[in-house]
Order: structure tokens, then C-alpha cells, then sequence
């Protein structure tokens, strides 16, 4: 798979990942149940298939995505690079709450690398910048934990331009990550040329928009998808939004025939096509679901291509 330097890193990353979310199994946030031996086997067949990072969560079923990714790893001898995230907490009656003060990211840090059964994360994000007016300290403190081998790079996710700033100023931002998709292209206003100006680089999450443009949704299948799945939550896979997005993947349709590529394979495509992207984070669950997306980055859409999607876009905002 062809591979990306991440930002200012010496991080070379394949430009589709594995994301862990799903994986997290049943949670306020999550995707209904998992099967944890799925998800190891869903892990083993991305690597194999030559994906060579993994991004995970603290909060993603409040620490048994991070378990998970662990105990896949002690069964296979690839070596991926593994990126979590902090700022998410949750109390014994799994409460959960925001949390960016020092001693809560210090604790948080310690707490994944016994789960990851690591010595140090790659990668180490603030989740979500909230409270807003911690996240200078939160920053400084990772840039500490950098210091001492606990962490290789900070990062932050979901924050915005002005908040890029005010923590840039502490410490080098390896990276962000906010949600980019073609049903969430807003990123693509200030966030994505800020990045690209200041070397920071990107991985963006939901780029097949939570499964919806990966060609497998149908209005049937949404409406069978299990009660504690977040997704029923979602505008996107509500009217009216839902027609419009169900239209968009006739035209991913349209256009993979002419590549021999999936739905989602188009949709991640398109996002990678940013200059300021360097890999997208995908969603996998099963095994079989690693075929549908693994060629996103060796697909080279047409002028004709962007063309179709774009008229699209601009008569279906």
C-alpha cells in the first residue's frame, strides 16, 4: 500500500488505517454488540492486507477497543503503529465526562498504556478540545509525556483553527483529525489548507460518512440496525439528509464501475484526494469488510469523475 508522511513526524503511514471505534462493542457511543474474536480476526486481516496503523480511543467502549487492539497484536507478529486518544472519562457507573487538567491526561496516558500493553503510543490525541479553556494544559502535559518516552507525537482531534493556534504555540501539532467526508466536506473551509500551510498533518475519520456511502446501507438495513447503534441518532441517516446520501452512492456506484472500486472505496478516494489529507481512518468490523476498502488509496479518479460528484454536490448540498 502506498504509505504518507504524517506531518512533522517520521511517522510513514499507509493511507487508509484501521479504526477501532466499532470494535469498542456496546456503549452510550457505540455500534451494538461486537464479537471480540471478529474484531481480532478483522484486525489480523488488515494488517495482512498491508494497513499499517490503528486508531483507537480511551473512551471506545470505555477501554475494551484499546484491550482489543492489544490482544490482536500479541497474536501476530506485524508491528503496527497504534494512535489513542485522551480526554474522555468515565466513573464506575460508566458516566462520562470531559476531562483535559493535567493530572487527568496523566492518569488517562498511563491507563492506555497498560491496556495497549505498550511502553509508548505513537500517536496521543485530545479526542475533543472541552473543556475549551484546559486545553492548554492539556497539551503542555502531553508535551511532557512526549518528553519522557511516554508518548512519540501529540495530536489533537476535532479542534478548530483557532484552537490549532493556541496550542501550537506550546508544542509542534503532529497532527489533527476532523471528520471529512462528502457528506461533511465543511473541513475543507479552514482546517484542511491551515494544516496543509503549517505541516500539520491529517487523518480524517468518517470518510465513507459512518458506513453510509460504503454502498452497503439501504433504508431496510438502517432501519434494522440494532437500538444501541449511535448511528440512529445521526441527521445523515435521517430524512431529508437520508435521500440525498442514498443518491450520492448511486453516483459512487456509477463511478467504481468505471474502476472496478466499491462505493466506499470512491468515497474514502475522494477525500484523499485533499492535498492536506495524509490517510483516512476506516471503520472495520469483519473481516470480509477489509476488501471493500483496502485499494481506496491506489484509486486515480478522473477529471470526469470529480466532475460527476462535484455537479452532484453543488445541486445537493
Amino acid at each position: 500500500m502506498n504509505t504518507r508522511q504524517l506531518g512533522n513526524s517520521d511517522l510513514e503511514i499507509t493511507q487508509v488505517g484501521f479504526g477501532a471505534w466499532a470494535i469498542g462493542g456496546s456503549w452510550e457511543w457505540g455500534w451494538g454488540t461486537q464479537d471480540d474474536k471478529q474484531s481480532i480476526d478483522t484486525i489480523h486481516k488488515a494488517l495482512e492486507m498491508g494497513i499499517n496503523w490503528i486508531d483507537t480511543a480511551a473512551i471506545y467502549g470505555l477501554g475494551h477497543s484499546e484491550e482489543i487492539v492489544a490482544k490482536a497484536l500479541k497474536q501476530t507478529s506485524y508491528e503496527p503503529y497504534v494512535f489513542t486518544k485522551c480526554g474522555l472519562v468515565w466513573d464506575a457507573n460508566k458516566r462520562i465526562s470531559n476531562a483535559l487538567k493535567r493530572d487527568s491526561v496523566e492518569k488517562e496516558v498511563e491507563a492506555s498504556l497498560k491496556r495497549l500493553d505498550v511502553e509508548t503510543i505513537d500517536l496521543y490525541q485530545i479526542h475533543w478540545p472541552d473543556p475549551d479553556d484546559d486545553i492548554e494544559e492539556a497539551f503542555e502535559t502531553m508535551a511532557n509525556l512526549q518528553g519522557k518516552g511516554k508518548i512519540r507525537y501529540s495530536a489533537v482531534s476535532n479542534f478548530s483553527v483557532e484552537q490549532m493556534q493556541r496550542v501550537g504555540v506550546i508544542a509542534e501539532i503532529t497532527s489533527s483529525q476532523p471528520p471529512y467526508s462528502l457528506c461533511f466536506p465543511k473541513a475543507e473551509d479552514d482546517i484542511l489548507p491551515y494544516c496543509l500551510e503549517q505541516n500539520i498533518g491529517v487523518i480524517n475519520y468518517s470518510p465513507m460518512a459512518s458506513g453510509l456511502l460504503s454502498g452497503k446501507m439501504t433504508r431496510r438495513r438502517i432501519n434494522s440496525l440494532p437500538r444501541d447503534d449511535w448511528r440512529h441518532r445521526s441527521d445523515e441517516f435521517k430524512e431529508p439528509r437520508l435521500t440525498r446520501n442514498l443518491a450520492l452512492v448511486e453516483i459512487l456506484k456509477d463511478i467504481g464501475d468505471r474502476h472496478k472500486a466499491t462505493e466506499g472505496e470512491v468515497a474514502i478516494a475522494w477525500t484523499l484526494l485533499n492535498p492536506a489529507v495524509t490517510a483516512a481512518i476506516v471503520g472495520l468490523r469483519r473481516p470480509d469488510q477489509v476488501e471493500g476498502i483496502i485499494h481506496a488509496g491506489e484509486i486515480e479518479l478522473t477529471e470526469m469523475d470529480k466532475q460527476q460528484i462535484q455537479e452532484f454536490i453543488k445541486d445537493n448540498p
